[in-house]
């Protein structure tokens, strides 16, 4: 498999596309290859040549401009490995080392009594909240105006961690903003500056820069649309004037060169490429499968480096396989378009597996484990309920026919016995719940490769009367954030809102724990008194933990 797959790659080193290959790469995209349609621009690079590139549906639809291999997109998260390479020429030059602490070269930000290491910003397992979330809380939308000086004002307020750096990782954009700023303190110049001199122009990716001037003309670029239905499709503004974590504008054309350089290293050498590349490494000594702006893994057995972006209506993903001097570009202007999953389908056309398939004897590995479970099913029916963590994740753990499960969400997923007081997911076993004897039946850990959760019991039976829910409503402020949120009770119910926000319904879990629609801060934690009185609640939401609101009076 792994010769025919060579064969396929060598014939495509002519530049031209057998009929039979283009026809597949064009069905993959005909839905969005209409004059009444965003839709994408995609390359496929050989050596240091793109030997496909073509443009599908439109780059603005109220121009009437078709996308094509020039079209100039905003590619979001697919920014950071830009990011991170210059950080890693950097260090090569000896001009910073990755085990510094941050505060050398941003002296303005918080000392939260821990190190922060480049490496940790790097890696995103420095425990720094998520910027974009942190914005939204104060009451700043997607579609706002975000300055590179407004984060800095933002991230030089964080009063803590989400958690000690280097224990866990946690996507945050904040990191490569911060990022971006150890650059010009570094370098005297931005980012952009810097990025244009020491990989851009070397490279000759000349329609390639980081934008970081949201008025700024920037001919031929691609508008980005909202996904409303089949037939209907609005405007998504992106109005970012901030760079490091996204902002790189640039063309299928230019990526190509940027794809090539993982294999010819005409800027940089092998070891940055490592680096950008490197599994990262955990305080307990656990590697996890993402690098500094980049992941690596394998796909049909070979070595893949790969990353995606998602902004406004932006999607965005490329790939490189540094083994067979190939790459994968799929940018997409249309909020519901999966630009991995596309390009993951165009992919196997090229990359065929190394190894014949092993088919495994998975329905009686099934039986064997849950058989094991019926020997643990009296211990196990003390530990069946309802489960949250600080976090604000829920799940529940249930039984039938002496089978455990594990609830989340709507889907309920077979567990089964892994080692002692451990049990793994059937379909996903890198998920597993512990279990504490040690602690009674009251709590468990959900452990995943890159992070881990202590869940625990609560009874969802909460008192709903008047009186029992007015304990909860305040005026609630939060020092770090300067902004103001309510607790309002009306019609016998819970509403949480703000003067940037509507109302949003408040569902208790619990006594301590209230859930809403927010994105941002979808669940509170309620913090009390010695005397068990309700002094505020913390925001721990999505990648945002342990920021606090204290509560006033209405």
């Amino acid at each position: 498999m792994a010769i025919l797959a060579m064969l396929l790659i060598q014939k495509a080193g002519a530049q031209s596309l057998p009929d039979s290959v283009t026809q597949k790469i064009d069905s993959l995209f005909k839905t969005w290859d209409g004059p009444g349609s965003p839709g994408c621009v995609v390359g496929i690079v050989r050596n240091d040549s793109l030997i496909f590139s073509k443009g599908y549906g439109m780059a603005n639809l109220e121009y009437g401009v078709h996308n094509s291999p020039g079209t100039v997109y905003h590619i979001a998260s697919v920014s950071k490995q830009f990011t991170a390479y210059a950080v890693l020429l950097l260090a090569s030059q000896g001009k910073l080392r990755l085990d510094d602490d941050i505060h050398k070269y941003l002296p303005w930000f918080p000392d939260v009594n821990q190190k922060i290491t480049i490496r940790n910003l790097l890696t995103h397992t420095s425990g720094i909240r998520e910027q974009q979330q942190l914005l939204a809380i104060q009451g700043t939308g997607l579609d706002d105006v975000v300055m590179q000086r407004h984060l800095i004002n933002l991230l030089s307020h964080q009063a803590s961690l989400n958690f000690s750096p280097g224990e866990k990782r946690s996507y945050s954009n904040s990191n490569y903003t911060l990022l971006a700023e150890i650059v010009r303190y570094v370098t005297g110049r931005s980012l952009r500056q810097f990025s244009d001199s020491a990989i851009f122009k070397p490279l000759g990716m000349t329609q390639t820069h980081f934008h970081d001037d949201y008025t700024e003309l920037v001919p031929g670029r691609a508008q980005s649309y909202g996904r409303v239905n089949s037939t209907h499709v609005i405007n998504k503004y992106l109005n970012y004037s901030f760079v490091g974590p996204s902002g790189v504008m640039t063309t299928v054309n230019d990526m190509a060169k940027w794809i090539s350089n993982f294999y010819t290293f005409k800027v940089g050498s092998p070891a940055e490429v490592n680096l950008i590349t490197a599994k990262t490494i955990l305080k307990d000594g656990k590697s996890l499968g993402h690098g500094a702006g980049m992941d690596a893994d394998t796909y049909n057995g070979w070595r893949q480096f790969s990353s995606d972006g998602a902004d406004a209506g932006f999607q965005t993903y490329i790939s490189v396989f540094p083994d067979l001097k190939m790459g994968f570009v799929v940018f997409a202007n249309e909020d519901d378009f999966n630009s991995s999953g596309k390009a993951h389908t165009m992919t196997s056309l090229f990359v065929k597996d190394t190894i014949q398939p092993v088919i495994e004897r998975k329905e009686e590995k099934k039986d064997e484990k849950t058989a094991e479970l019926e020997r643990d099913s009296f211990m196990l029916k003390k530990y069946l309920g309802n489960y949250i963590s600080e976090e604000g994740i829920i799940l529940s753990l249930e039984m039938s026919n002496h089978k455990l499960y594990f609830r989340y969400g709507d889907n309920l997923n077979l567990l089964i016995r892994d080692q002692q007081n451990v049990y793994a997911a059937f379909e996903t076993p890198e998920f597993k719940i512990k279990l504490y004897p040690v602690l009674g039946d009251t709590v468990i850990r959900a452990i995943m490769p890159d992070k881990y959760y202590t869940l625990k019991k609560y009874v969802n039976s909460t008192p709903s009367g008047d009186q029992f829910l007015k304990k909860y409503a305040g005026r609630y402020y939060c020092p770090e954030l300067e902004c103001f949120y309510h607790i309002t009770l009306k019609d016998h119910h819970l509403f949480l809102g703000s003067n940037k926000y509507d109302d949003t319904p408040l569902t208790l879990m619990g006594t301590e724990h209230l859930r809403n629609d927010f994105w941002w801060m979808n669940h509170l934690m309620v913090t009390r008194d010695k005397a068990g009185m309700i002094t505020g609640f913390e925001v721990n939401s999505g990648r945002s933990a342990h920021v606090k609101f204290i509560k006033t009076t209405l």
